[in-house]
Formats: structure tokens, sequence, C-alpha cells
């Protein structure tokens, strides 16, 4: 027996990196707090047009959708991205599109977040708190405006290793503003 259980028991798909350890391969897939940093960039193009969509994103797992093409500081993304992103009191994230995957918000500190999802022409409202989770469909237009007098927390993950770079409805102002290379 080798630790809590028999040999024959283990999965024989399991690939370990060559040259790497168990060790040395678990700790390549931890990404602790204390080396994250706010990104206050990757969505600046939005701010510097208004700056209520001013929000920050500190990433975990690959770069998410916001546009950065690469964060050697994150654990690469398999199945899905995993970032938080701080949402200042009275901040916008526009309408947006994600044709490619599932995208979750779920909200680890905030006391009202709006978020309004769009459809064929059809709008919808709902609030979200504290430990509220929304999945938004692929194909599904989706924003948000944290209604809360705090700054609010949330949870982004989407479920695709390399999102697309969500695009917004042709009347939004955004739609026309161009975005660099990050």
């Amino acid at each position: 027996m080798t630790g809590f259980y028999k040999e024959e028991v283990f999965p024989k798909d399991v690939k370990i990196p060559a040259g790497k350890t168990l060790a040395q391969w678990i700790e390549s897939r931890v990404a602790r707090f204390e080396t994250r940093s706010l990104d206050w960039n990757a969505l600046k193009f939005q701010a510097d047009y208004d700056p209520k969509y001013k929000r920050a994103q500190m990433r975990y797992m690959g770069t998410g959708a916001t546009g950065v093409a690469a964060d050697d500081n994150t654990v690469p993304a398999e199945n899905f991205t995993f970032s938080t992103m701080v949402l200042p009191a009275g901040c916008e994230g526009p309408l947006h599109l994600h044709t490619d995957a599932e995208e979750i918000f779920f909200i680890m500190r905030g006391e009202r977040i709006r978020l309004m999802i769009e459809h064929n022409g059809e709008l919808i409202e709902t609030i979200l708190g504290n430990r509220d989770l929304i999945s938004v469909p692929p194909g599904v237009y989706r924003g948000l405006v944290n209604e809360g007098r705090e700054e609010a927390l949330m949870c982004v993950m989407i479920g695709s290793t390399k999102p697309e770079t969500p695009t917004y409805p042709e009347n939004h102002p955004l739609s026309k503003v161009k975005r660099q290379k990050l």
C-alpha cells in the first residue's frame, strides 16, 4: 500500500509532467492570494471611456475574457478560468456577450448587485447579494451595476480555457472603442 489506497484504485490516465515530482506539480497548480495583485488595467479601456466602468480583476486560473493575453502568475486553465473582480460602489459592468462559454458570477461580498440579462430584445433584471450566484449561458448579454454603498467582491468563472473577448451590443458606445493588446 502507498498512502491510504491500494495502487490498483489509482486512475491510470493522470500524467505528472516530466521532470516534476507530485509536490512540484501540485504547487504549480496553486495560486496564493499573497502573490496576486489587482489589475485595474485589464478593463482600463472601458474606464477611460467612462469612469463608471472602472473595475479590477485579480486572476487565479487563466486570464479570463478581459483581453489580457497571458499571465505567467496564474494556474494554467485546462477547462475554465477563474478570477475575482473588485466592483467599486456605483460601478457598472456594461452589457456584453460571450458566444463561446457560460459565465458564472458569485458575489462574495456585496449588498446589492443588479444584473441585467438581455436576449432577442427582452431585458430582465435580478438583484444578487452576498453569496448569490448566477450562471449566464453563452449567447446571452449580461451586465451589472453595484448599487450598494460599498465596494463589492465577485468571483467570475468562464467555461473555456481561453474565452473569446466579449462583444457589446451594436448600439452601445463601447462597441466602437478600440482595445489595446495587453
